[in-house]
């Protein structure tokens, strides 16, 4: 628990300072967010213009120190499941910062080609998945709160291919819900005390989640709610700095990994219910506008932008998703629990 407590402390603590240098240094060297046109969103956004991107990197680089300083004290030891999530994380964060950089040196809201961003991550994904098989006892099965429930065997493809959809999915889910200040920082927050808990769980109870890496994956999580949290500072409306690609596409990729070395894949879709409906908003006005007469079931997407165009205040929306995102990852731990109880502890 102490390592557990540490990691978040110091990851907090650097990320919070962290941050106010890095706004210093980004104004400096005038690398702001570039705004949509008025065509392309209209009005809301424009005021935002001129402030800093690529926060995300005191985010990264706070939850990294906050990892190695937990395990400073006796009693913690890297892992190999632990080492290769982190750098699956930078991996993603590289892919971001790329990213971001692009768009800053050429002012204007486009980056990487869809196709390379999506090639980068691709690499992210397989590099991960196939090192978990390779280095690692991670067990091939559909998870849902364990690595026996329900257990079905996937063998090591189908289970590569399924760990590969997952943080592909996770990660492009949370970058559309980087729209609106603090939105996807504020709510990543939940899903990861969802993730120190789950760890932490696995790491006291070894037989029945048959997980050795359990407290160093507890630690990761601390580390980016850590992050996350002291980020979030600056990020909160009027964000004084936005996280970018870096920081959205680590974390999803962060809550990727977590889920599929806790043996908790399908309990994912309720951790990040709200990265799922905001997703799912964005998938279904493609499939109304392309298949059903141009029809739009949205005013716009991603489903925050909804909400701003039928007149919600930006604090208001931010608000009540950050409500929908604490009641989801409390239901995922419901859940997590109920299952814990039904099962009991073996004597």
């Amino acid at each position: 628990m102490i390592a557990i407590l540490v990691a978040a402390a110091v990851a907090m603590v650097l990320s919070l300072v962290g941050t106010r240098f890095l706004i210093d240094l980004l104004v400096r060297r005038q690398v702001s967010q570039p705004i949509l046109s008025l065509e392309e969103r209209g009005p809301l956004h424009q005021h935002k213009a001129g402030t800093p991107t690529m926060g995300g990197i005191a985010i990264v680089g706070a939850a990294f120190a906050g990892y190695l300083a937990a395990h400073v004290r006796k009693g913690l030891v890297f892992t190999n499941t632990g080492l290769l999530v982190m750098t699956a994380i930078l991996g993603a964060a590289t892919v971001g910062f790329l990213d971001d950089w692009i768009k800053v040196r050429n002012a204007r809201n486009l980056g990487l080609t869809q196709r390379t961003k999506t090639l980068g991550l691709l690499v992210v994904a397989v590099g991960f998945a196939v090192s978990l098989l390779i280095v690692t006892g991670v067990h091939t099965t559909l998870s849902f709160t364990r690595f026996d429930s329900p257990g079905w065997k996937l063998g090591a493809v189908l289970w590569g291919a399924l760990a590969i959809f997952t943080i592909m999915a996770t990660s492009n889910a949370v970058n559309l819900a980087d729209g609106l200040d603090g939105l996807a920082s504020g709510s990543a927050i939940f899903a990861f005390i969802a993730f120190v808990v789950i760890g932490f769980t696995a790491f006291r109870h070894p037989d029945i989640y048959r997980i050795d890496h359990g407290l160093d994956l507890a630690v990761i999580a601390a580390s980016m709610l850590g992050g996350s949290a002291g980020f979030l500072w600056w990020n909160a409306a009027p964000a004084r700095i936005f996280m970018g690609d870096v920081g959205s596409l680590a974390i999803g990729t962060a809550l990727a990994c977590l889920a599929l070395t806790l043996n908790t894949t399908l309990l994912l879709i309720i951790v990040c219910g709200l990265y799922v409906a905001i997703t799912m908003s964005v998938i279904i006005q493609r499939i109304s506008y392309k298949y059903f007469g141009k029809r739009r079931v949205f005013k716009m997407t991603p489903l925050h932008h909804h909400f701003e165009l039928q007149g919600w205040p930006e604090t208001t929306i931010i608000i009540r998703f950050w409500m929908i995102a604490g009641i989801c990852a409390a239901v995922a731990l419901g859940l997590f629990y109920a299952d814990f109880l039904a099962v009991g502890v073996p004597e």
